[in-house]
């Protein structure tokens, strides 16, 4: 590789001493590949095998805790029956070299309500988009059924073999929904005040964390995943939020995984500070907990760039669905070679689930190009 990229392949050693390869990692991203029941498919854990070549750890799409938290061909981690196919994932992975990271996640008034015809939240808001289902309010035995199955779904992830598990409080899921003030209009324990609001990911948190005490017999990550802000008014602020994460770095959790568009955008509001969200936070909290940073880091440099930050870790998404070999390219000096366009022909090259491929041709998720596939 070139000199000016080697800090890119430096290992990194998190809180539970598990050992990273390098500071790359693939970013969690919706696949709609999985089976109709929510097992693990054939073509998913082909998707995943064909991209942990190079990258130190690969996060997982949202699999769902409960099936009301679910989406349409989405991985579920709801029941013991699901373990056998996550254990194929997880060893798929690993085989490449990547440690596997399962994230464990509810919709909340984002699901498809895959159960009861019906879907819950914090409290009966919807979203604001044209068509957004009214959820019902979740009852506070709900509220400790759905604590508990996030842990039940990191002790499965635990028997499957993974590394470690994502609590995936973040994009508009039934955590943020908790947090946010536009959908949280609670006036019991669980809203009101900010501290109330943090209240159902903590517990979460602390929940996963008593089962892999009680379950895992070797080091098992826990890392936790928040959207900043949110565009909504009201919604949560960046001052929200840094109070939020100062909770956090006082719990046990091996890395915060920070949910962005743009690695480089600044606060809307909350805050008098005009540099990246991620560089408000890195600082803030960055010597108690490892923080990973995503988001518009499409060439080896734009990374370089990054980690300039003071962000160890950097998670890629959409690189990796274009170039799956990216890693290994800029640790070769082939990094000229790194495929920036999606041809028309590339989905059964890349090994592209058909509900990805369609998310990706329908909503823009990359550049598009007429040509034939550069990737033999």
């Amino acid at each position: 590789m070139k000199n000016q990229f080697k800090k890119l392949f430096e290992p990194v050693t998190l809180n539970k001493h598990v050992t990273l390869k390098n500071r790359i990692m693939m970013a969690p991203m919706t696949h709609m590949g999985s089976n109709d029941d929510g097992s693990i498919s054939e073509q998913e854990i082909k998707y995943y095998a064909r991209r942990a070549n190079g990258v130190g750890a690969i996060i997982t799409a949202g699999t769902y805790v409960m099936k009301n938290g679910g989406l349409p061909k989405g991985p579920a981690v709801d029941q013991d029956e699901m373990i056998p196919g996550l254990q194929k994932l997880a060893s798929a992975i690993q085989r490449k070299g990547a440690k596997a990271i399962l994230q464990i996640f509810h919709g909340g008034r984002q699901s498809s309500a895959m159960e009861s015809g019906e879907v819950v939240s914090a409290s009966n808001v919807p979203e604001e988009r044209q068509g957004a289902p009214v959820p019902r309010e979740l009852t506070q035995t709900e509220i400790t059924e759905i604590i508990s199955a996030f842990g039940q779904a990191a002790r499965r992830a635990i028997e499957a073999g993974f590394d470690g598990v994502e609590i995936h409080g973040a994009n508009g899921g039934l955590i943020q929904q908790f947090f946010s003030p536009h959908a949280n209009k609670r006036t019991d324990n669980w809203g009101g005040t900010i501290e109330n609001r943090m209240k159902f990911g903590l517990a979460i948190l602390d929940g996963v964390n008593q089962v892999v005490k009680k379950h895992a017999k070797s080091p098992f990550l826990v890392g936790y995943r928040i959207s900043p802000e949110e565009v909504t008014t009201p919604g949560i602020t960046m001052a929200d939020t840094l109070s939020f994460i100062d909770v956090l770095a006082t719990k046990q959790l091996d890395y915060l995984h920070i949910s962005l568009n743009h690695f480089w955008t600044p606060p809307r509001k909350g805050v008098n500070d005009s540099r990246s969200r991620l560089a408000i936070i890195q600082e803030r909290i960055g010597d108690k907990i490892p923080i990973i940073g995503v988001g518009g880091i499409y060439t080896p440099e734009d990374a370089l760039r990054a980690l300039e930050t003071g962000v160890p870790l950097l998670a890629i998404g959409r690189e990796l669905l274009l170039d799956p070999d990216w890693v290994t390219k800029v640790k070769m000096g082939k990094e000229e070679e790194i495929k920036t366009t999606l041809s028309p022909f590339d989905q059964e090259k890349l090994l592209i689930p058909d509900g990805q491929w369609n998310l990706i041709t329908n909503f823009g998720w990359v550049k598009m190009d007429k040509g034939a596939s550069q990737i033999l």
